[in-house]
């Protein structure tokens, strides 16, 4: 099954997303069982993000080939993690499917984005067992991690370079039914492939990170856990930017520069 977010009237409503159209519903399916209450055409729909966490969780520095690659660019924690470490990132930065990523008019230097898996929390839990973990996750979706990296280099904390408005972009759905680890995550940008990888490849897997939340934080429905990447690539004003997990869906962005109207709008 795949469920949603989606703008009706200023309002937003879950939906269970079909081939053709999106059956918006009662409530939202990690609080109860939503009857149908109408629907809308899926090119029609304004997507948001289909979750918005109470808690958001995210994962660095998780993918072996991406340590590689950060310690060959001199960063001195680019070294293979001995147990599942998790940071968190801001509500504010999430957007949705085919919004637009912002880069802000002070921005230089590298502006990337990474493609990850997100895993969706389903059940409150706390001292999970590795098969609590797994059955603890409602469904799965993607995230963009946008990074501003001279922000990044700056700053002590990636308050910004992570987390200004429109950084995050999530979806375009939670699929319930996939096994999420045995996919294929790949990322182009204008419909050009820069990078692919066995999205399964990690150092420590969701259930490993959940298993370590759990020993001193309560999760709960809702919240969600972004799980790294392993490749990142570089974005600029103009280009679009999707990012595929098979068996999941894509999301895609468009890129705009801070001050720009948006597409086919003047100011």
């Amino acid at each position: 099954m795949r469920y949603t977010r989606v703008n009706v009237g200023g309002r937003a409503v879950w939906g269970r997303v079909g081939k053709t159209d999106i059956d918006l519903l009662s409530e939202s399916p990690l609080d109860g069982d939503p009857t149908p209450i109408g629907s809308v055409a899926r090119d029609d729909a304004v997507w948001l993000p289909p979750v918005v966490p109470a808690v958001f969780y995210a994962v660095g520095m998780n993918y072996p080939r991406h340590i590689e690659h950060a310690a060959r660019l001199g960063n001195p924690a680019a070294v293979l993690p001995d147990r599942p470490e998790v940071g968190y990132r801001a509500n504010n930065a999430l957007t949705g499917h085919r919004s637009p990523i912002v880069k802000p008019a002070d921005v230089t230097g590298r502006f990337e984005a990474e493609p990850e898996l997100v895993a969706v929390i389903g059940r409150t839990l706390r001292y999970a067992t590795r098969e609590e973990a797994r059955a603890a996750v409602f469904g799965w979706t993607i995230g963009n991690d946008v990074s501003a990296r001279t922000w990044q280099h700056q700053d002590r904390t990636f308050w910004r370079s992570k987390n200004a408005d429109t950084f995050k972009p999530m979806g375009p759905w939670i699929e319930t039914d996939v096994d999420a680890l045995a996919q294929t995550t790949t990322l182009r940008v204008n419909g050009e492939r820069r990078a692919s990888f066995a999205t399964g490849d990690m150092v420590f897997d969701p259930y490993d990170y959940i298993v370590e939340i759990t020993r001193h934080n309560t999760i709960h429905p809702g919240d969600v856990l972004w799980m790294g990447a392993e490749s990142t690539c570089q974005l600029a004003p103009g280009d679009t930017v999707d990012i595929e997990i098979s068996g999941i869906g894509v999301l895609s962005n468009p890129v705009r520069r801070e001050g720009e109207p948006p597409e086919g709008k003047h100011a």
